[in-house]
């Protein structure tokens, strides 16, 4: 497929000169490979490698020669944080900031899916949205379950199992020859589909639908179904975008790539996708076989220069590289791997140990801005009576980090919109407020207030009242109470009438719409007599994309309660042995060790049983690796 980009828009002269604009170095011919590369191709780049710099880069240069106003760029990644990266790193230039409007699209997969198939098939079905959120669905189906007695013989089952409600709350659909039908959290249901049971969890599900109501992977199936049956959609989508890139190809699941290739897989787009497989921590449901597509490919470029550290973490990581064997090249500071070694009565002692070498090996500039990092591959104990097991037993104070709670004001709500537009982006803060309002209506009052792309825009009508009123919400001094209390009263009469209902009677929704000041945030005094500089603990999953100045691994018992993943791992690097040929629970751990491994540019420490370690230590410490014990008491 010939891209309606200019011929000279990757051209050297010109990436050179953008590189040097944002201080990035083009010092290694694989950069240039995929940098001037038009043509499909996978990209599998060693952590610290610079691809985020990369992909930022290379769309620029793609946008500053593009000549087509109705076909765009696609890129697409596997979460929002990744999505909002590639977004910053386009945005420094009018060029890279045309990439944020059409005929462009830069997001997740799951909201390619929803804009562009799924939400459009619902909509030829007439269904109005309410949720696509796991969350909410699992309260909806609990509710529907427990309140509708035409449900009684599926109830009936899930109260003689453990799981049943788990069974109703996390039921999913799957496209299952041309047809959508639904299935368990665990991709199969425990009875026949045709029985009573299944008929019920299957019309439960359909109800649930036709008001609305889907889990995230429901939209994939719902996508796949349309595609079936209106193959036109893919060429439609090739020819609207005919270049498009995969950011984070790792972590996308088998549901999305089996997707990604309905779409682009034989349309003739170019699709270039770029990640690093060893970093792939995150599954799906069920394992699955490994698709033909899956990233990547035989003979996929290399980018295996890591900027981040040295030569002496790259050997480590080199040798942890469990799905794909990656020799990594270490170009970023030296860097010091070491072992604190601990006995059952000084485990207490690990952590302030780490402090006290961070210090001693890290330039306190980097420390300050940067505290060290504590990651465990589990935060809490199982049943085991094995000690140390996780992170908590190491920090017996930490606290997992808990989960948002939930908005229980619509002023809250509308500060944290007002967020999205002070960056520009009116609509995304408008939907949040909106969707918002919608959450609170339908708990309190039952009836459903339609997406914000189905409120009417006629002159002296309801709907356009709400998109003036949501405009005001967004705009008046919300902090003054009685403007707040004002913006009520005109929300209060215009929300029965927009649904069709009695007027609000409800005392939640008065709570809902009642004003509360705003937080106030620490004083300058109060950051001042701030504690000293300490460890930030958390799990290596979510270290997973960061960086830090130093980093300890806490050793921990695997899932079974049978083995601790730092010291079998380690007994492997001192023979100089490749963890992808290890039993697979080993390799679980290794590729999850392999993470938090490649996080530090200057520190990298692991605590570990000094038993257990005792019989490899000479072999790592020939390795250069620095060994400390951590004293009883400490």
């Amino acid at each position: 497929m010939t891209l309606p980009f200019a011929p000279d828009a990757l051209a050297k002269d010109k990436a050179e000169a953008l590189a040097a604009q944002r201080g990035l170095e083009l010092t290694h011919p694989q950069q240039w490979d995929f940098l001037q590369s038009a043509e499909s191709l996978d990209l599998q780049a060693a952590p610290g490698s610079g691809k985020t710099s990369l992909i930022g880069l290379k769309l620029t240069l793609i946008a500053q020669g593009w000549s087509s106003a109705t076909r765009g760029i696609c890129v697409l990644s596997h979460t929002n944080t990744a999505k909002d990266e590639i977004t910053h790193r386009v945005s420094d230039s009018p060029a890279g900031r045309r990439l944020l409007g059409f005929p462009h699209f830069i997001g997740t997969i799951q909201s390619f899916t929803n804009t562009f198939l799924a939400l459009p098939a619902l909509r030829s079905r007439g269904i109005d949205l309410q949720a696509i959120d796991d969350d909410a669905y699992e309260h909806a189906a609990l509710r529907m379950l427990d309140n509708n007695r035409s449900f009684f013989t599926l109830k009936a089952y899930t109260e003689r199992r453990h799981d049943g409600r788990d069974l109703v709350a996390g039921a999913y659909y799957v496209c299952d020859a041309g047809e959508l039908t639904v299935t368990g959290p665990a991709g199969t249901l425990p009875f026949k589909s045709t029985s009573r049971s299944g008929q019920q969890l299957l019309r439960l599900k359909n109800d649930l639908a036709n008001q609305g109501h889907f889990r995230y992977s429901d939209m994939f199936a719902i996508a796949e179904h349309h595609l079936l049956h209106h193959p036109d959609i893919a060429q439609a989508a090739a020819h609207r975008f005919p270049f498009v890139l995969l950011d984070e190809m790792q972590d996308t699941s088998d549901l999305q790539q089996h997707l990604l290739d309905q779409v682009f897989g034989s349309t003739g787009t170019v699709v270039q996708r770029v990640g690093d497989v060893n970093q792939g921590i995150f599954t799906d449901r069920a394992p699955t076989p490994v698709r033909p597509s899956a990233f990547p490919l035989p003979g996929a470029a290399q980018l295996p220069v890591s900027r981040r550290f040295g030569p002496q973490i790259a050997d480590l990581a080199s040798l942890l590289t469990v799905q794909h064997r990656q020799a990594i090249n270490g170009a970023g500071p030296q860097g010091t791997i070491a072992l604190l070694l601990f006995d059952d009565n000084c485990v207490a002692g690990v952590v302030p140990a780490f402090e006290r070498l961070a210090r001693e090996t890290v330039p306190d500039h980097l420390l300050a801005t940067s505290p060290p990092r504590v990651l465990a591959s589990r935060l809490t104990p199982g049943t085991a009576k094995a000690f140390p097991q996780s992170l908590t037993c190491y920090l017996p104070s930490f606290t997992p980090q808990a989960a948002e709670p939930p908005i229980h004001e619509l002023i809250t709500a509308v500060r944290s919109a007002r967020a999205h537009l002070a960056a520009g982006d009116r609509r995304t803060a408008t939907v949040q407020t909106w969707n918002a309002v919608r959450r609170a209506f339908r708990q309190d009052s039952g009836s459903a207030l339609p997406v914000i792309q189905r409120i009417e825009r006629g002159a002296a009508s309801v709907g356009l009242q709400m998109r003036v009123l949501l405009h005001d919400l967004l705009s008046v001094d919300i902090e003054d109470p009685a403007q707040w209390n004002a913006l009520m009263r005109r929300l209060r009469e215009l929300l029965p009438q927009l649904a069709d209902v009695e007027p609000l009677t409800v005392t939640r929704m008065d709570d809902f719409l009642r004003h509360t000041p705003q937080p106030v945030p620490p004083t300058g005094a109060a950051v001042e007599n701030a504690a000293p500089m300490t460890a930030v603990a958390t799990s290596i999953q979510r270290a997973k994309g960061e960086t830090h100045a130093a980093t300890l691994i806490l050793e921990c018992l695997d899932s079974r309660g049978r083995k601790y993943d730092v010291h079998e791992t380690l007994a492997l690097v001192a023979q100089s042995k490749y963890v992808a040929d290890a039993p697979i629970t080993l390799r679980k751990a290794a590729q999850l060790l392999f993470v938090g491994a490649t996080r530090p540019t200057h520190l990298l420490t692991f605590a570990v049983h000094r038993t257990r370690i005792e019989p490899h230590l000479k072999a790592l410490q020939a390795r250069g690796w620095l060994v400390e014990i951590v004293p009883a008491g400490l």
